[in-house]
């Protein structure tokens, strides 16, 4: 008996063991020689007025802060710290959350993957599809001579629009900045972001044509917000109760929701456009038209592909649960099959730069070539310079936040050069492992 004991002992100490050892080589791979080059990386790209502020954060799989870093604009945004729990507008990295709801719900059965979406929303049956006064196809329109396809005209379409369309941008929908002058003062004269609610939402995009006929293309857009109607209408919940009780809640996710809460404030809206780092007048921030997102607790309208806000610790949780194959904190949210759909190639399948998963860009060879990272990592951001990728390989996350929807030339080099400093870091450790 003693002996059984014995053995039953010595294989828990084992367990452990390698335990500890796969967690601590996970943790091993990420040795960041020099955060100082880290930090004046973001320190330049302040200084020199691209951003009001920066702030980055490295998680592993187990959620330990391995690098943070915040820089601020002292004359922009004077007396203001900015941290991990910072309340931040993460406008499109709001998608891949309501793409994961939809994903758990086709797994529970409530939809699939192939439903019309005329099934949950018949206000979208007949959308018809916009063509120029020839009969072309917008999609044909080179930028800077799409004009010439006005006034246009519309056309029945001609295909069924399904779930998975809107999952990978084939649908059709669109934001006021497609180019076409007469496509986009169309949608922002409907202003959706102040529509009260779902019901009204879907009126007022319900008078608007589609830019293509569904499943043509990838053409990104409003395709995720028509999907947060569709689980809405699946399952006679709003996104913000899906996104408590499927996700936040049971994986203990603090810092990701719809609606600001009380006492806490959003940074000022700023842009770039003008060569000149300052507040954002109203209609600059022009994705919908005039307005946007307002953010309001009580305002009862939550935009699938936009509407979020979040901070960096939320976020990277969230991100921790993909990484770690659907998981978190004790709690399965997705299977590991359907993780893998998230970043298995989807569309744009010919970009020599990668490819796109669900909304998940997954970077190619070209990244480790030009050092700003390396293949098969998993990339997505926002509107206003928020930034995120996965690193499937060594485990970890990363989070880079601000708050600028037009940076001047070449301020969209921070984060490729941030990641380009990191892992030249990573590398070099790695080789030195190796010798």
């Amino acid at each position: 008996m003693r002996i059984k004991i014995y053995h039953l002992i010595c294989l828990l100490l084992l367990i452990v063991t390698l335990y500890s050892c796969q967690r601590n080589d996970t943790v091993a791979t990420l040795k960041i020689t020099d955060p100082i080059k880290l930090n004046n990386v973001l320190n330049h790209y302040v200084a020199e007025d691209y951003y009001p502020f920066v702030y980055a954060r490295l998680e592993n799989l187990d959620g330990d802060v391995l690098y943070e870093y915040s820089s601020v604009n002292e004359n922009l945004l004077p007396d203001t710290k900015i941290n991990g729990n910072t309340w931040i507008r993460i406008w499109s990295m709001s998608k891949i959350v309501t793409i994961s709801i939809v994903l758990d719900l086709i797994e529970e059965g409530v939809l699939e993957m192939n439903d019309p979406v005329s099934k949950y929303i018949p206000e979208f049956e007949n959308l018809p599809v916009a063509v120029s006064n020839t009969g072309k196809s917008l999609t044909e329109y080179e930028w800077g001579k799409r004009d010439a396809a006005c006034p246009i005209k519309l056309v029945p379409n001609d295909s069924i629009m399904t779930v998975r369309q809107l999952i990978v941008h084939e649908a059709g929908f669109y934001y006021a900045t497609t180019g076409y002058s007469c496509l986009d003062s169309m949608i922002a004269s409907k202003n959706l972001p102040k529509s009260k609610n779902s019901v009204d939402l879907i009126s007022r995009m319900a008078q608007l044509p589609l830019i293509q006929h569904s499943g043509t293309k990838y053409h990104y857009g409003t395709n995720t917000t028509v999907l947060g109607l569709v689980a809405e209408r699946a399952t006679g919940k709003s996104l913000k109760q899906l996104v408590k009780e499927r996700v936040t809640e049971p994986m203990k996710i603090q810092g990701l929701q719809y609606g600001l809460p009380a006492n806490e404030k959003l940074m000022p809206k700023f842009t770039g456009r003008d060569s000149i780092l300052r507040i954002a007048h109203r209609g600059e921030l022009d994705i919908f038209g005039p307005d946007v997102p307002d953010y309001n607790m009580e305002h009862q309208l939550y935009l699938g592909g936009e509407g979020m806000v979040g901070t960096a610790d939320g976020y990277a949780d969230f991100i921790r649960m993909l990484l770690n194959g659907g998981e978190l904190n004790g709690y399965r949210f997705l299977n590991k099959e359907t993780v893998k759909d998230i970043y298995a190639p989807q569309t744009q399948l010919d970009n020599p730069y990668g490819h796109d998963g669900y909304n998940l860009w997954v970077s190619g060879d070209s990244m480790r070539i030009n050092e700003q990272g390396e293949a098969g990592l998993w990339i997505g951001g926002g509107y206003e310079c928020t930034h995120f990728w996965a690193d499937p390989k060594r485990k970890f996350v990363g989070i880079i936040m601000s708050q600028n929807n037009e940076v001047r030339p070449p301020g969209y080099a921070l984060n490729d050069n941030f990641r380009g400093e990191l892992y030249k870091q990573l590398w070099e450790n790695e080789k030195s492992d190796k010798n």
